[in-house]
């Protein structure tokens, strides 16, 4: 089993940035050097392959729509590997489905195109402080636990203590994607795609109306949370520590 790389000479992270659009990588790439991060640019799967293997990258930037091997089917190969580098999927699809699909054969997160790069880099940051060394993504983990809350995500079904919770399927997405990203801000933005994706016109007060669905029967006070912390003015955040697995 490969583990993560330890930064480059000058101690910064390494990036491998795959996409096969020169446009996108001529600017991002730079983008991404001057934001602290040493990047190693290819233009399609295989060479993408082949660099993981080269250059042993801490973190993998992979568009979904490459020639020769997409996004996914390089993804694939890395975790049948055994390889748990991180990787962020750059993806044109707006189906919350489809995205879902892709954390759950091992992505860390995604981004939908077009994106603002100074929010790939605050993902790529965040994928980088939750990774550990030689450890699968959680996003591939089957059972997630914080304290008494268990969450099977094969199953789709969550315990608080012995107590089956009755979710309805986007608090369950939400809960989901919450314990799969702790400690992370997530803007209500953010969860407005993750819950509904591009194609329904939905406000982000329906975030907020999940959130509290959510809170309701977990019994969290949002005054004094135990799991979802609100980030004012911004979104929400995961504050409960995550362990994996578990009966």
């Amino acid at each position: 089993m490969v583990g993560l790389n330890t930064n480059d000479e000058h101690g910064r992270p390494v990036v491998l940035l795959a996409d096969d659009e020169r446009a996108i990588t001529d600017n991002l790439g730079p983008f991404l050097e001057r934001s602290g991060f040493s990047v190693h640019v290819v233009h399609d799967g295989a060479a993408a392959l082949a660099a993981v293997a080269d250059v042993d990258p801490d973190l993998c930037v992979l568009d979904v729509m490459m020639p020769r091997l997409d996004g996914r089917e390089v993804l694939r190969r890395l975790r049948g590997d055994g390889r748990h580098t991180p990787v962020v999927l750059l993806t044109q699809v707006g189906e919350a489905g489809e995205r879902a699909m892709a954390l759950e054969e091992g992505a860390d997160d995604y981004l939908n195109k077009p994106f603002d790069p100074q929010e790939l880099i605050a993902r790529i940051r965040a994928v980088l402080r939750r990774a550990r060394p030689g450890r699968p993504p959680l996003a591939t983990e089957g059972v997630l636990r914080s304290g008494p809350l268990r969450f099977d995500r094969v199953a789709r079904r969550a315990w608080l203590g012995e107590r089956q919770l009755t979710l309805t399927p986007k608090a369950l997405t939400l809960l989901d994607y919450l314990l799969t990203h702790p400690d992370e801000l997530l803007t209500r933005e953010r969860l407005l795609e993750v819950l509904w994706g591009f194609a329904t016109p939905v406000g982000t007060r329906a975030v907020d109306n999940r959130v509290a669905e959510l809170r309701r029967l977990l019994d969290d006070d949002p005054s004094a949370p135990t799991w979802i912390e609100t980030v004012p003015g911004l979104g929400y955040r995961f504050c409960g520590r995550i362990e994996r697995g578990g009966q």
